[in-house]
C-alpha cells in the first residue's frame, strides 16, 4: 500500500492540545488513512463512522459527562464522515474544552459541509490536514524510480485518485463515476443547488482553458449566467477540492498582469473525464496545458502535505513573458517555467530574472521531472 505522507502529519499533530481535522475531495483515500492511525492505536483507539445513523444520534449529545461515557478509556477518538452529524462542532467544542486527555480526529468529505458546522465553534481549537489525491512523490517511493518513469503518462492522463492508480481494467469508468457521483455531489448538495448541467458546462470550461488566463466575464456570457454566480460556482468547486485558483505575483509593474486568474484541476484524470479525452499526450493538442496542470497540481499536492505552505502565483506580463509558478515563503522566491519535451524548454524571462534578483529559478520537463518532484522538501 502506498505511504500517504499525510499520515505522518497528522501523527506529529496528535496529542498536542488541539483537535485534528482532516478534509479533502472524496476518495482520496481519508478512511483507509484513518483506519491505518486507528489499528496501531490498538485497544486505545475508538473508530466511529458517521454513516451510521446510531453513531449519529450518540454523536448530538451536548453534555461533557455524556461524551466522557462515550470514550471510555480511549485516548484517542476518530470521527469519521464528520459533516453528516448536524452542529458536530458544538460536540467538538466540548471535547476540546472539557476532556482534554482524549484526542479527536475529525474527517469530513470537503470544506463544504464543515465550514459552518465544525470550523466555526473551533477557531484555535484545531489543526487543520487536507488530503489531496496521491502524489508523484508518494509513488515514488512505493514504486521506484524506474516503475514510476515507465509509468508517468499514464498518471498524467488518468491521475493520481488510489482506487484509478490501482484499478487494471477500466480506469475511465471509475473516473466518470468518481466526477459525476462524488465531485459534484458535494456542490450540488451544498445550499441546496439544482442546476448540474451549469456546474458540468463551467468545468468543462475551465479545463479547455487550463494554463489560460481565465475571464469570468467570458464564463459568464458562455454559461448564460451572471458574473456572481460563476464566481460563487468555482469557490464551491475550490472548496471542494476539484479546482484551485493561482492569482497574478505582482508588484505594482506596470507591465504585468495584475486581475484575472489561472484555474487547474487538482487531479488531470478528473480533468480529462470531465472533457471526455483519455487521448495519449503525443495525440493531444492539449498535450502543453495539461503536462503544466500535472506538474502544477503535483507541486501544491506536495505543499499540501507540509505544515508550512508558500503563496503560489503565476507571473505574466503585458507582452506574454510568463513564470508558470512563482513560491513566496519569508519574502524569498522561487519560479518554474514547465514544458512538456526540453526541446521547447528556454530560460526563464529575463524580466522576471532582473526583475526579482534574489529569485530562484528551475524547468520542469518530461525528462527531469521525476529526479526534481524526488528531492522536492
Amino acid at each position: 500500500m502506498i505511504r500517504r505522507h499525510s499520515e505522518e502529519e497528522i501523527k506529529n499533530r496528535l496529542f498536542r492540545g488541539k483537535l485534528v481535522i482532516l478534509t479533502g475531495a472524496r476518495q482520496t483515500g481519508k478512511t483507509t488513512l484513518l483506519k491505518s492511525i486507528h489499528a496501531g492505536m490498538g485497544e486505545e483507539s475508538l473508530f466511529l463512522n458517521c454513516d451510521e445513523l446510531s453513531v449519529r444520534e450518540m454523536l448530538s449529545v451536548r453534555s461533557a459527562s455524556e461524551l466522557r461515557l462515550i470514550a471510555g478509556n480511549k485516548k484517542l477518538i476518530i470521527i469519521d464522515e464528520a459533516q453528516r452529524v448536524p452542529e458536530l462542532g458544538i460536540t467538538l467544542k466540548l471535547f476540546a474544552d472539557e476532556i482534554k486527555e482524549v484526542q479527536v480526529i475529525a474527517s469530513g468529505s470537503s470544506a463544504l459541509g464543515l465550514s459552518d458546522t465544525i470550523f466555526e465553534p473551533l477557531t484555535g481549537r484545531k489543526f487543520e490536514i487536507t488530503l489531496p489525491p496521491v502524489t508523484i512523490k508518494e509513488v515514488l517511493e512505493y514504486t521506484g524510480y524506474a516503475g514510476t518513469r515507465s509509468t508517468l503518462e499514464n498518471y498524467v492522463i488518468y491521475g493520481m485518485y488510489p482506487a484509478v492508480i490501482t484499478e487494471q481494467f477500466d480506469k475511465r469508468g471509475l473516473l466518470r463515476e468518481l466526477s459525476s457521483s462524488y465531485l459534484y455531489k458535494d456542490v450540488l448538495m451544498f445550499r441546496d443547488l439544482r442546476r448540474s448541467e451549469v456546474i458540468e458546462k463551467l468545468l468543462q470550461l475551465l479545463a479547455y482553458q487550463t494554463g489560460s488566463l481565465v475571464s469570468l466575464n467570458e464564463l459568464a456570457s458562455k454559461l448564460g449566467i451572471d458574473i456572481g454566480t460563476v464566481s460563487r460556482y468555482i469557490d464551491l468547486m475550490e472548496k471542494s477540492f476539484i479546482i484551485f485558483r493561482l492569482p497574478p505575483f505582482k508588484r505594482n509593474l506596470r507591465n504585468e498582469i495584475t486581475k484575472m486568474r489561472k484555474i487547474y484541476f487538482y487531479d488531470t484524470g478528473i480533468r480529462n473525464s470531465v472533457i471526455s479525452d483519455f487521448s495519449p499526450l503525443n495525440q493531444r493538442q492539449d498535450a502543453g496545458a495539461l503536462w503544466e496542470n500535472f506538474v502544477i497540481s503535483e507541486r501544491i499536492k506536495f505543499l499540501m502535505n507540509k505544515s508550512d505552505r508558500p503563496n503560489l502565483y503565476f507571473w505574466r506580463t503585458q507582452q506574454g513573458q510568463e513564470t508558470d509558478l512563482v513560491e513566496e515563503i519569508d519574502g524569498r522566491l522561487s519560479g518554474y517555467e514547465i514544458k512538456l519535451s526540453e526541446k521547447s524548454a528556454g530560460r526563464l524571462p529575463v524580466t522576471f530574472l532582473n526583475t526579482y534578483k534574489d529569485a530562484k529559478a528551475d524547468f520542469i520537463t518530461r525528462e527531469n521531472f521525476l529526479m526534481q518532484a524526488s528531492e522536492w522538501k
